[in-house]
C-alpha cells in the first residue's frame, strides 16, 4: 500500500514527463546509485539492549562493505511504536531502515489502533538473531522440572504468579502460551524491566519468571535460580543441560525472542536483496559467531522469501495466542 506522498510524487513525475518529454530515471538506474548518502537504522528501543547491540554490529559491517556511513538512531517509546512508525512513513529508498524485536509481531495482537500496519507497511529484509527464553523458579519452589511445576501450580490455592519484564512482550507471552498448553493456573505479574523482576524472583516475592537465556544463564550457572525449561524447540548452547519445555511433555511449545531487519513498504527488490545479503554476512561472520555462542543466541540466516513467510507466521501465531489468552493492553 502506498502513502499519499508516494502517489503525489508519482503523479508529479508523470506530469513532468508529459510536459517535457523527459522520462524519470528507471528504477534500476536509481538502485545502481544506492547508497549515495548515509543510511540510518532506527532502533525503537533504548540503547544498550540486545536489539541495539545487534543493530550497531550490523551497521559497522554494512558501512565497511558499502563504503558509506551507516548510523544507528534510537527512537524509543510506546513499546517500539514511535520508531517503527517513523520507518513506516519513510521513503522506500533504502536510507531509512528498522531493526526491531519480537514486539513488531506481538504489538498488532495486543494493541488496538497501531499507527502502522505491521504486515503491509514494511519490507521484511532479514532475521538477525533468535534467543530462547527460560522458565526459572526461585530455590524455595520444591520442583525441578516442567511437569513438577505444573502439578505444583495446580495444587496451590489460586495457582502461582509468574513475572516478566513487561506487558505484551515475548517473555510475557511465553508464559501465556505455557498456561494455554499446560493448563497450569498462573497469574502474570508485569514489571518495568528485567532488573525489578529478577530482584523479586531472588527475594521470593514471585515464584517463577520467564526471561531470556542471555540474561538468566549466569544466575542459573551459579545456582541462584533453577531453570526448569527452555522455550525454544531445541536446547540452548548456553545451558545445554536444561531441557526444552516441548521435550518435557508439552509438544509443539515454542516461544522465542527474535530480532528482525525491515525497510518501508515498496523498497526496490535489488536494494532489499543487497540488504539481506549484508545482514546475513554480518550475523554469520567469524567475528560474530563467538559472541552469539557465548550469549546463548543463534544468528539468523534466512533469504528474503523465507523471512517474509516467517514474519507472517509469527503475526498469525501471536494473534491466535493473544485471542485465546484474552490479553489486552489499553
Amino acid at each position: 500500500m502506498f502513502s499519499r506522498r508516494h502517489c503525489v510524487r508519482s503523479l508529479g513525475l508523470a506530469l513532468l514527463a508529459a510536459m517535457t518529454g523527459v522520462l524519470p530515471p528507471a528504477a534500476g538506474a536509481a538502485d545502481a546509485k544506492w547508497p549515495s548518502k548515509p543510511i540510518t537504522i532506527i532502533v525503537p528501543f533504548p540503547a544498550g539492549g540486545m536489539t541495539d547491540v545487534l543493530a550497531r554490529r550490523m551497521a559497522k559491517d554494512m558501512s565497511d562493505a558499502l563504503h558509506q556511513s551507516v548510523v544507528v538512531e534510537n527512537r524509543a517509546g510506546a513499546s517500539g511504536q514511535i520508531g517503527t512508525q517513523f520507518v513506516a512513513r519513510a521513503e522506500p529508498d533504502g536510507y531509512t531502515l528498522l531493526v526491531s524485536a519480537t514486539h513488531h509481531v506481538i504489538n498488532p495482537a495486543v494493541r488496538a489502533n497501531l499507527p502502522y500496519d505491521a504486515r503491509k507497511d514494511f519490507t521484511p529484509l532479514a532475521l538477525l538473531a533468535t534467543t530462547p527464553n527460560l522458565l526459572v523458579v526461585n530455590n524455595n519452589v520444591p520442583v525441578n522440572d516442567v511437569q513438577g511445576f505444573v502439578a505444583y501450580a495446580k495444587q496451590r490455592p489460586g495457582g502461582v504468579m509468574f513475572g516478566s519484564s513487561s506487558i505484551g512482550g515475548a517473555t510475557h507471552l511465553s508464559g501465556e502460551l505455557f498456561k494455554l498448553e499446560t493448563g497450569a493456573p498462573m497469574t502474570h505479574v508485569p514489571y518495568k524491566g528485567a532488573s525489578p523482576a529478577l530482584t523479586d524472583l531472588l527475594g521470593g516475592q514471585i515464584p517463577a519468571l520467564f526471561h531470556d537465556v542471555m540474561t538468566m544463564a549466569p544466575y542459573v550457572r551459579d545456582g541462584r535460580v533453577k531453570a526448569l525449561g527452555v522455550t525454544s524447540s531445541r536446547r540452548s548452547a548456553a545451558l545445554p543441560q536444561v531441557p526444552t519445555i516441548a521435550e518435557q511433555g508439552v509438544p509443539g511449545y515454542e516461544a522465542i525472542t527474535w530480532i528482525g531487519f525491515y525497510g518501508p513498504a515498496g523498497l526496490a527488490p535489488a536494494i532489499a536483496a543487497r540488504l539481506n545479503e549484508l545482514a546475513r554476512a554480518s550475523m554469520n561472520s567469524s567475528q560474530a559467531r563467538p559472541w552469539f555462542a557465548e550469549n546463548g543466541t543463534e544468528p539468523g540466516d534466512m533469504d528474503l522469501a523465507r523471512f517474509a513467510g516467517f514474519v507472517n507466521s509469527e503475526l498469525d501465531k501471536w494473534k491466535n495466542v493473544v485471542a485465546r489468552a484474552g490479553v489486552k493492553i489499553e
